[in-house]
């Protein structure tokens, strides 16, 4: 079972690194500096922050669906990044060195399975509930604080 784990496209958060921040507070957000390796993981490059880079805290509706399970949490995205991280049939290192919960869903938001896992057997875990002909895609979330990490869709056959 092939997947694809990708990260958020830089294009709507990249006005946001512009206002200054009380305008950011005004919108529920906040400017951060990364002060402690390994603590700050960016959702668009899926990789985490840099000590010294800057970053915003904000929320991000990320299963926008019309089902109980609509949602929106903290997601930090990183100044700087253009172009969205994407894996094909491996777990970028932000998530491994996380405990994760997948949550698998059906095209209408519906959850039809989920699992709580250490990121480094993630891939296993992943394959297993894309097994499911149910499920069309999952999402990833930090499990400690709940927060969206990444979607994981079935990918092609790479051969």
């Amino acid at each position: 079972m092939h997947y694809r784990i990708r990260g958020l496209d830089p294009e709507p958060f990249a006005p946001l690194f512009a206002m200054d921040d009380a305008t950011l507070a005004e919108r529920g957000a906040r400017r951060v500096q990364v002060n402690d390796q390994h603590a700050f993981p960016d959702r668009i490059e899926l990789r985490d922050g840099e000590v010294g880079e800057w970053m915003l805290l904000l929320n991000y509706c990320h299963l926008d669906l019309p089902s109980a399970y609509r949602s929106s949490h903290a997601v930090y995205v990183r100044q700087g990044a253009t172009s969205a991280a994407e894996h094909h049939d491996c777990v970028p290192e932000v998530m491994q060195r996380r405990m994760l919960s997948l949550r698998a869903f059906d095209g209408k938001g519906w959850m039809r399975d989920a699992a709580l896992v250490d990121g480094r057997e993630a891939d296993a875990e992943i394959r297993r509930l894309l097994q499911n002909p149910k499920v069309d895609f999952i999402h990833a979330h930090y499990a400690a604080p709940g927060c969206f990490a990444a979607r994981i869709d079935r990918g092609a056959d790479r051969g």
